[in-house]
């Protein structure tokens, strides 16, 4: 599951309360920022770059501490591209959500033979688990906060969801909460807690499912034909979860590329 992408679809949910959150003495209006900062973007799809009237918020949430460029000389890179292009501000937070002894995650700058560039790290672990269950927007977190009982703790969190009027708000926070609780929490407990149905009904817990769906999609269509056209990447990007699956267990059947196009022309 893509926890750094549910991180992010919750930061553009629900821009304000973030910022808040990360830039308590400095919020104003915000707004979500869509930049490509091309060149070549890297790793977009986990980035959040919110834009207040003084300044630009550039979040990342990580999972894991390895990546490649590694984090610090990412988050330099982003800097000095969003530098160049608004010319404000910015303050770049990194949000390790799964806890980790990797010195990475202890590391708050970049540093070179002639380059030293600062920025936040925030691991989860540490946080005071109170902001998080009194902060709708925030909520989904708090199973990754400090805590001397787990399982309380998840119990907090389960009723102050219940809490939530708007049937809707209520779905899409217990499916980001699952999915964040995965990383700490047995499937078996988490089920304790939190409703299945309402889990599943979450528009973002289903968005999330299918984007998954995809991503392992189209690498076993990869790994069978090599390189796929964009174009069917597209058509196949659409399809829902349950088409993504069948057409999984249909790839075996398949010879050539031709039998994957007359296959999803059956879709139509």
């Amino acid at each position: 599951m893509s926890y750094d992408n549910t991180a992010k679809y919750l930061a553009e949910l629900y821009p304000a309360e973030f910022a808040k959150w990360l830039l308590p003495d400095k919020t104003t209006e915000v707004t979500v920022l869509k930049t490509e900062l091309s060149i070549d973007p890297i790793r977009a799809d986990y980035v959040t770059f919110l834009q207040t009237s003084s300044r630009i918020l550039h979040i990342e949430f990580q999972t894991l501490p390895k990546s490649n460029p590694p984090i610090p000389l990412r988050v330099l890179d982003y800097y000095v591209r969003l530098k160049r292009q608004y010319n404000t501000p910015v303050t770049q937070v990194v949000i390790f959500l799964q806890q980790s002894s990797d010195p990475i995650v202890f590391t708050e700058e970049y540093t070179d033979e002639f380059t030293n560039h600062r920025y936040r790290v925030i691991r989860l672990w540490e946080q005071d688990s109170a902001l998080f269950l009194n902060n709708p927007a925030l909520l989904p977190l708090a199973p990754l906060t400090r805590t001397d009982s787990p399982a309380t703790l998840l119990s907090q969190v389960a009723q102050n969801i219940a809490k939530i009027p708007d049937r809707d708000e209520r779905q899409n926070i217990a499916g980001c909460t699952e999915i964040f609780a995965g990383l700490r929490f047995e499937k078996d407990l988490i089920r304790q807690f939190l409703r299945e149905d309402i889990m599943q009904e979450s528009v973002i817990y289903q968005d999330i499912v299918q984007k998954e769906a995809f991503k392992y999609t189209s690498r076993l269509l990869n790994r069978r034909f090599s390189e796929i056209d964009s174009s069917i990447l597209e058509r196949i990007q659409r399809l829902s979860t349950e088409n993504l699956e069948a057409l999984g267990e249909a790839l075996l059947d398949f010879s050539s590329v031709d039998d994957l196009v007359a296959w999803l022309d059956q879709l139509r």
